[in-house]
């Protein structure tokens, strides 16, 4: 049995997670031994139902699991929660928003490079039947060249757990998933429904509406020949890829994702909130 932890287990990710490893076989080989969140209703609810072990301190399990699960809503937590394990050399999944601080991320990138830790993690959105459709469709060419593209996902800018950047990260890895990592800059513009962005590609622009609080989620291809794509959903298929990455790095199936892949959406998310904050004023993605 692999012995992990969930840490910051306020969001839908711990139950959908728990749920998996109680009643999914493919999970049978994962235990968790404890959960640790700072709203302590949220720890307790998983107790309750799935009679998990409450964690009093986030770090408590140090020396004593195979991995960790660092699910926290707000971004500031995920290097805090992660830091004590690191040294362990253990393997990591981390939610979105990996951190919400470019520099504090290459500083943890480079902790987990350091001590051989291999991690996962981002947005579930990337693993949406209909992105990773889109994806193959572009890479194969399907339509046509790629002339730009449409992408719509919610965003909470009053959210208490780091207001733009909590839901940003879904945006930005359909985005990247669809069209590939290399952004060359964007130009953000707030207004009464939320963000419009314009990413700026080499040979073509993806435009992009963060909603406010409207939680519909939205991605085409524009091609040559046409349109494709279209609204989709968000489901538990989505939690369960997520996890089986996981399983990967404990079973030593995968070597995760690389550091520079886990910092583009940190980096291009920067980006809109400086080009927000300066009028709309196109800015480099690092």
């Amino acid at each position: 049995m692999f012995k992990t932890v969930i840490l910051g287990c306020e969001n839908s990710h711990a139950n959908s997670f728990l749920e998996s490893i109680k009643n999914d076989p493919d999970f049978s080989q994962i235990e968790v031994i404890g959960v640790y969140s700072d709203e302590a209703d949220r720890a307790k609810a998983l107790s309750d139902q799935y009679g998990v072990k409450i964690m009093e301190n986030y770090d408590e399990a140090k020396g004593q699991v195979d991995g960790v699960i660092v699910t926290a809503r707000h971004g500031d937590n995920h290097m805090k929660y992660a830091a004590p394990y690191i040294e362990d050399g253990v393997p990591f999944f981390i939610d979105k928003p990996f951190t919400i601080n470019p520099q504090e991320g290459e500083k943890f990138c480079e902790l987990l490079k350091n001590n051989g830790c291999k991690f996962v993690g981002g947005s579930s959105l990337k693993h949406a039947a209909k992105v990773k459709e889109l994806r193959k469709e572009r890479l194969e060419n399907k339509g046509g060249k790629t002339i730009g593209g449409f992408i719509r996902t919610p965003i909470d800018l009053a959210s208490p757990y780091g207001g733009f950047y909590f839901y940003a990260q879904h945006l930005i890895e359909i985005l990247i998933e669809v069209f590939g990592e290399d952004v060359k800059s964007v130009s953000a513009y707030p207004s009464k429904v939320g963000i419009s962005v314009i990413f700026r590609y080499e040979e073509f622009d993806v435009t992009a509406l963060f909603a406010e609080k409207n939680y519909v989620y939205y991605a085409v291809r524009q091609t040559e020949e046409g349109a494709l794509g279209g609204e989709f959903p968000v489901d538990d298929e989505c939690f369960r890829h997520e996890l089986m990455d996981f399983l990967k790095l404990l079973t030593k199936e995968s070597d995760g994702e690389n550091a520079e892949r886990m910092m583009k959406p940190v980096y291009i998310m920067d980006a809109v909130m400086t080009s927000m904050n300066n009028g709309g004023k196109e800015t480099q993605v690092k």
